[in-house]
């Protein structure tokens, strides 16, 4: 099997919820877009062509807005499903039941994500009243269909604390992925200025808790999905630079300008949909296969990190350049919740 390149491919920004947190509303009360049947035809044959052309396989994560609320979502999965693809859902739970998830089955869906951003009154603040009671509901639906579950949470200093209480609401339901990524400032009413030890201080207590749920045998798992994972375990011991690596070579950390693209519901394809300023084309006008070697390049700059250039982990981890961006204005900064330092040993001092 060829290696997988993602699209994160939102198909509307229709949606039944105002996130506090989110991109599409973050800038007031934009004019809500949709791809047409005829654009999606044409996003979805660009993004097969660049498979063709660099021998990967197309992954499509299919989201909005609600994507379910898109009229021709169903037309979608079926054309997906017709070319022998899988895809995964990120949306919203208010329009699942166990028909719909058997069906989103059938069509090749192979996980649905689901948010959850606080307990209960903390959630439904962020969202709207409701959504957290079902979305802890609609886990089942989902697992009942043979479908992978996630719960992914966005932290912030609004909600750092409640994380340890999400993981448990999220295991009491049965969830079969759990997942938190940081919140990237974007002029709305969370506070993202967590330290980098008050943040490193979080991945202890959720490392603690992770390893006493798996030596009790609980079968969620925990995708240590923040890059920033990879310092704090290579602090612990448990991460070691591998023998294999070569000079220049990158093997996992941010997926930006490696196997990764967002298209949004205008056909802009941006390099990172958490960076507002990273859209490098238009999938209506430009081949994705050519924008990829050209457009996508300054992604791909690494000695211009300012920090993680110099950090032993930059080709593993590289934080949240995202972040970096929302917080300090540069792509290229330090990832402010990083607590890696020269002192450590992991940092050659900028003036070496």
């Amino acid at each position: 099997m060829n290696p997988y390149f993602s699209f994160q491919w939102h198909i509307t920004d229709e949606c039944d919820q105002r996130c506090k947190h989110c991109y599409i509303f973050s800038g007031g009360h934009p004019c809500l877009e949709s791809m047409t049947w005829d654009q999606m035809e044409t996003t979805f044959y660009n993004c097969l062509d660049f498979g063709e052309v660099y021998h990967r396989t197309p992954y499509f994560y299919i989201t909005g807005g609600d994507p379910i609320l898109h009229p021709d979502f169903w037309r979608l999965l079926n054309l997906i499903h017709e070319h022998g693809l899988n895809f995964t859902i990120l949306g919203n739970p208010f329009h699942l039941n166990d028909q719909a998830c058997r069906e989103l089955k059938w069509f090749g869906c192979e996980k649905y994500q689901l948010s959850l951003d606080g307990l209960r009154e903390t959630h439904d603040w962020f969202r709207k009243p409701g959504s957290f009671d079902c979305t802890l509901e609609k886990i089942g639906c989902i697992n009942r269909a043979g479908i992978r579950s996630i719960i992914m949470t966005t932290v912030s200093k609004t909600n750092m604390m409640e994380v340890p209480g999400i993981m448990d609401a999220a295991v009491d339901a049965g969830v079969n992925v759990f997942a938190f990524s940081r919140y990237v400032p974007s002029g709305g009413d969370l506070d993202a200025s967590m330290s980098p030890a008050e943040y490193r201080k979080l991945l202890l207590i959720c490392d603690k808790k992770i390893k006493e749920y798996e030596s009790e045998g609980c079968k969620t798992y925990f995708n240590r999905k923040d890059h920033l994972w990879t310092l704090y375990q290579y602090e612990t011991g448990e991460f070691k630079i591998p023998e294999y690596a070569k000079p220049g070579a990158i093997y996992g950390g941010c997926n930006c300008g490696n196997c990764h693209l967002t298209i949004l519901p205008s056909g802009d394809v941006y390099a990172c949909r958490r960076v507002a300023e990273s859209k490098v084309g238009n999938v209506f006008d430009d081949r994705i296969a050519d924008l990829w070697v050209t457009s996508m390049e300054d992604y791909r700059e690494y000695e211009k990190f300012s920090k993680c250039s110099r950090c032993k982990l930059l080709a593993w981890c590289r934080g949240c350049p995202a972040v970096a961006k929302g917080t300090n204005g540069s792509f290229y900064a330090g990832d402010p919740q990083c607590w890696a330092s020269e002192e450590s040993g992991l940092l050659i001092p900028a003036s070496a």
